[in-house]
Order: C-alpha cells, then structure tokens, then sequence
C-alpha cells in the first residue's frame, strides 16, 4: 500500500484527530477513509437526493422542448386504446398534459419527470463493474482451487461472496438497480440466483466502504503478479484469496 506524506497546520491536525477519536478510529485510518471518499466521490449524494421522491424537473423548459412533449402527448392520446387506462393515462390526461406544456404551467412540470432518476455516473457504474467483476473471479478461483483438491474455508469462501448493495442506501440503492438491469439483460449470470431471488440483491447494510478495501486490494493483488496468459493470467491462489478476503474487515477491526 502507498504513502503519502501531507503537511497541515496543528489545529487541522487536532480537528481531524477529535473526529477520528469520535468514530473510534485512529488518525491515519480516519484520513484514508476520507481520501477514498473523496476519490470516489460515493457520498456526493446531493442530485440523488433530488431524485427518488422527486424534484429533478427543471423550473422552466425552452419552448422546443415544451413544444415537442405536448406534440408527443397529444399522439400517444390519439394512438391509446379507448379503454386505456394503465401508465399511461387515457386520451384526456394526455390532452391535459399537453395542455400544461403548451400554456407553460411550470408547476406542473413535475408530472413529466415522475420516475426520471439521477443518472448513476461512469465512475459509479465503473465501481459496480469492478466490484462485479472481482467476485467472478475470486468464485471461478475457488473453484479452481477446489478441483484440485485444495480445502477452501467456509468463511473465507463466503467473505469472497457478493453482498449485493444496500436497498437503504440512495446510492446504493441504484448501484443495485444497476446489477439487477446487468442481471436480468443475461450478464453476470452467475448472481442471477442472488440479485432475482428473494432478497433481491439486498445487503441490508451499506457495502461501498467494504467493497473499496477489497477492490484495493484485489488490484494489488493482481498488479504484483507475473504476467501470464490462459486460466493462470487470472486464477488467484490460496494467498491472493485470503488477502482480499482479509480486506473485507476494516483494519481497526482486524
């Protein structure tokens, strides 16, 4: 693992000892959490915080774009089935929706945005892959291991098993909805028994901090290891295994 040496006034110094005290960690452990935190940006959870339960709609639309919803309102009430009634309304709600943009209602505009979402970001969705990715490799090694003839311990082969993320978290929450959207299109399938059964991908704890360590140290893991091509380019052994399981468990509870 890297150091790195950062010079600071005392009473910073003192501030941020007080706060690692609090969470009953030490200074440097209170540190690195912070930086990975601030690398990753995972607590940035201001826009998401807008979406679920909503108010990602904008206070005013151009007059093309209102222009162009009320024009796609009034088609879709013409093209409804006289009898419809589900999602999508009837004929008179689309009417009226199209009559909101045109007259420019902005407090209605709400309607049009029920159901958007704030956008999950490419280093998030990146951090799912990688997470994703990490578990399909520590199971197909363990499975390795297993053929031939290595004893792999029960709890090291679960701590090496994907939690899912956290239903209770916003931003886990849609990390999860992520791997369901992988899941069910026919990736990942090796989770699919996991994120479609009954807990639905649910770890019922937050997971992002967990998965960081081990994700840290899992390309490590693979950075000091000699190149090779075929099965061994990314087999992990007994060693490699136990050091990224190991990371599962923040270091002030090891």
């Amino acid at each position: 693992m890297a150091t790195i040496t950062v010079r600071i006034d005392d009473d910073v110094r003192d501030a941020l000892q007080s706060k690692a005290e609090d969470v009953h960690q030490t200074l440097s452990e209170f540190v690195r959490d912070r930086l990975q935190d601030a690398v990753f940006d995972f607590r940035d959870d201001k826009d998401r915080r807008k979406g679920r339960g909503g108010d990602l709609e904008p206070d005013s639309l151009s007059a093309l774009d209102r222009h162009t919803l009320a024009l796609l309102h009034r088609i879709l009430g013409r093209v409804l089935p006289e009898d419809e009634n589900d999602v999508d309304g009837d004929k008179e709600y689309q009417l009226e929706r199209a009559k909101v943009l045109e007259r420019g209602f902005t407090k209605e505009y709400s309607v049009e945005f029920i159901g958007i979402e704030p956008e999950l970001s490419p280093r998030h969705c990146d951090f799912v892959l990688d997470v994703l990715q990490m578990f399909r490799i520590t199971l197909h090694s363990i499975k390795e291991l297993q053929k031939q003839g290595a004893m792999v311990d029960e709890n090291q082969r679960k701590a090496l098993t994907f939690d899912g993320f956290d239903h209770n978290d916003l931003l886990e929450s849609q990390m999860s909805d992520y791997v369901r959207f992988l899941v069910e299109g026919g990736k990942w399938s090796e989770q699919k028994d996991f994120v479609l059964g009954a807990d639905y991908g649910n770890s019922y704890h937050q997971v992002i901090p967990r998965y960081s360590r081990m994700l840290t140290e899992y390309r490590e893991v693979k950075q000091r290891r000699t190149r090779s091509v075929g099965l061994r380019s990314y087999i992990l052994n007994e060693a490699e295994l136990h050091k990224i399981a190991a990371a599962r468990v923040h270091p002030s509870g090891r």
